[in-house]
């Protein structure tokens, strides 16, 4: 059964060009799943609760609230959902404006949208890579209604300023922290920060569950809320009764299963991540026009995944480093386009500092499974040119 769950949960990377992989390719990311996944998954199987309902969906929602210190976890079968939940359940629609940074993954723009209210698009700050509170600024408008700042590949986004402003302008904070399980500031953990905080458990994420998401908080009325909007908008008190439209979000209990033991190894995920960083910065010092994201004093970054920049005077571009890579056998993947040049979000208003660290970002493997023997290897092959 453990090759069987190995084998789902890297289904992703084994889709695309398998058969011109060598035997020892370096993918991008590997979940480990060494741990009680198998164990705990046969337990909720012979329990017969493989739904919804089960005793893992609620450990994990507890057990996953308090390591992020709130009072609240609410699971949900992706991240996607848990961002288009929290921004449903805080009655953000048609006619409200969102901002959303213009540097990161697709989804974040598509919960806004889905809700009918409008994202608008923030530039990042070139230092941390993650929304620049000085565009927010700017970029208020009286139809704002709600920030979703995102702590993009495991750097925290610059929580404190950010609230500050959305207390000054009344507006709510979404954290979208599909990326930064465990990033903290001042030893605060992400999803802690905001009014409701977002997390994803796909198959490459720090700890997964296949798929899956979380949202947390601290308001008890809107972790109600979330709950009940989450099966169908069915109160607990009355069965088959609806007041409002609601959506089929739930987790099951073999995904939570996973997430349990996923969860009871998290800090040596987090250990062995900033190590393999570490290994990063190290092995490729000095080395001419090959950048790091900083770590602002005070952040804890989680290094989701371990991201350069690729700049002259080193002698490749991004993109004729990528194949050479992957010649060697190391897969690679480019930074996210700026939200603001894809053709759904096209807009007129550019953020420069988001379009040049996209055209030069490289993320390179991460997995808390790789070995150092690996990450030198990879250094070199980067050094070598």
């Amino acid at each position: 059964m453990e090759r069987t769950i190995q084998q789902l949960a890297l289904f992703p990377y084994l889709e695309a060009q398998a058969s011109e992989r060598p035997p020892d390719f370096i993918p991008i990311y590997t979940p480990s799943l060494d741990g009680h996944e198998e164990a705990y998954v046969c337990d909720a199987v012979r329990s017969g609760w493989i739904s919804s309902l089960g005793s893992y969906v609620t450990r994990f929602e507890e057990e996953f609230a308090r390591f992020c210190g709130v009072s609240h976890a609410v699971s949900v079968s992706n991240g996607t959902v848990a961002l288009h939940l929290a921004i449903h359940a805080l009655g953000i629609g048609a006619g409200d404006e969102v901002l959303v940074p213009s540097l990161t993954f697709v989804a974040t723009a598509n919960a806004v949208q889905y809700t009918g209210a409008t994202p608008i698009f923030v530039d990042v700050d070139p230092v941390s890579w993650c929304m620049d509170p000085e565009d927010v600024r700017r970029r208020i408008t009286p139809r704002t209604r709600a920030m979703v700042p995102v702590h993009l590949y495991g750097h925290p986004a610059p929580m404190a300023a950010l609230r500050a402003l959305a207390a000054e302008h009344q507006l709510w904070v979404i954290e979208d922290a599909a990326e930064a399980h465990g990033a903290a500031i001042d030893g605060r953990r992400t999803g802690g920060w905001g009014d409701v905080g977002t997390f994803s458990f796909y198959a490459n994420k720090i700890i997964t569950t296949g798929e899956g998401g979380m949202l947390t908080t601290d308001d008890s009325a809107l972790a109600a809320r979330c709950r009940m909007l989450r099966d169908h908008a069915m109160p607990p008190q009355r069965r088959y009764w609806h007041d409002e439209v609601g959506f089929n979000y739930r987790m099951t209990n073999l995904q939570a299963a996973v997430g349990v033991a996923q969860l009871e190894r998290i800090h040596h995920f987090l250990e062995r991540k900033r190590a393999i960083a570490a290994l990063y910065r190290q092995e490729l010092a000095g080395l001419p026009g090959i950048t790091f994201a900083a770590e602002r004093p005070g952040y804890t970054n989680v290094y989701w995944m371990a991201s350069i920049q690729v700049a002259p005077p080193y002698p490749l571009a991004r993109d004729a480093l990528i194949p050479v890579l992957r010649s060697r056998g190391i897969d690679s993947r480019p930074f996210f386009h700026p939200l603001d040049t894809l053709p759904p979000y096209r807009s007129d208003t550019p953020c420069p500092v988001a379009l040049q660290l996209s055209r030069s970002g490289l993320n390179l493997p991460s997995s808390p499974t790789l070995t150092d023997e690996q990450v030198t290897y990879i250094c070199a092959v980067i050094r070598a040119g």
